[in-house]
């Protein structure tokens, strides 16, 4: 069993430190960790340390004794995923599950065809939601890079992102789709890959002009047709195996 993981502002040196708050509660009464037993503590950009449990005090304060800061460096290519926001809370399952699949980036797309719409208090609710489910996916599996959830994104926001990358595909649905697979197109060794998920109803012919225009294709995942909420998943499992990052 590997160790579990626990957010920090700051990922301390060498020494004792206190784990206290909410993740010190999560610690001590929810995992009931006690001394002796190995802790990993991460400020989720790639900052860690390897710790020991000193002692359980309370019911929220964790003593560890601290080994040296680590970083783990930012694995290329680096893959970004653009999701068209889901019915309900199916936006909140994709971020979940391409995090812990091991994607570097999410942006959230206010795509024509979206039924849900992120306007004012409930946009900042959900997108606050969509992080938070990052943050808690990127604990549970793992990992101490955890993904950047960026602001909402326009179609133009999107074709301008897709513009600036070494590949950049629209996933499709249909079977025939001019540029074929995904897993047989050519990607980069380096450099930024971007994908577009589309939404329910699909990627407008305006949408899929405007993204051809910056340079990105569409391809299809299988013969099967993915719901918005595992598309961007199954398409970063494929890429993180052709890329040999999961090598």
């Amino acid at each position: 069993m590997t160790a579990p993981v626990f957010v920090v502002d700051e990922v301390p040196a060498a020494g004792t430190f206190v784990l206290d708050g909410p993740e010190g509660r999560h610690a001590v009464s929810v995992k009931r960790l006690r001394a002796g037993e190995d802790v990993v503590l991460t400020d989720g950009r790639g900052r860690w340390t390897e710790s020991v449990v000193a002692a359980a005090e309370g019911k929220d304060r964790l003593v560890v004794t601290a080994g040296p800061a680590q970083e783990e460096p930012a694995q290329a290519p680096r893959i970004t995923v653009v999701q068209a926001l889901p019915k309900g809370d199916r936006g909140e399952l994709a971020v979940e599950t391409m995090t812990e699949t091991g994607v570097d980036a999410v942006v959230p797309w206010q795509a024509a065809r979206c039924i849900t719409q992120w306007k004012g208090d409930r946009g900042a609710k959900a997108l606050a939601k969509w992080r938070a489910t990052a943050r808690e996916a990127g604990k549970q599996s793992r990992r101490v890079r955890f993904p950047d959830v960026a602001d909402a994104a326009t179609t133009k926001q999107v074709a301008a992102l897709l513009a600036g990358a070494d590949f950049a595909a629209v996933l499709h649905e249909d079977r025939d789709c001019d540029s074929g697979a995904l897993a047989t197109a050519e990607l980069p060794t380096a450099g930024d890959i971007v994908l577009v998920v589309g939404p329910e109803g699909g990627v407008s012919p305006d949408e899929l002009a405007a993204f051809a225009e910056a340079g990105a294709r569409p391809y299809r995942l299988g013969r099967s047709v993915l719901r918005t909420s595992t598309a961007g998943t199954a398409a970063t499992a494929l890429l993180l195996g052709r890329t040999g990052r999961w090598s």
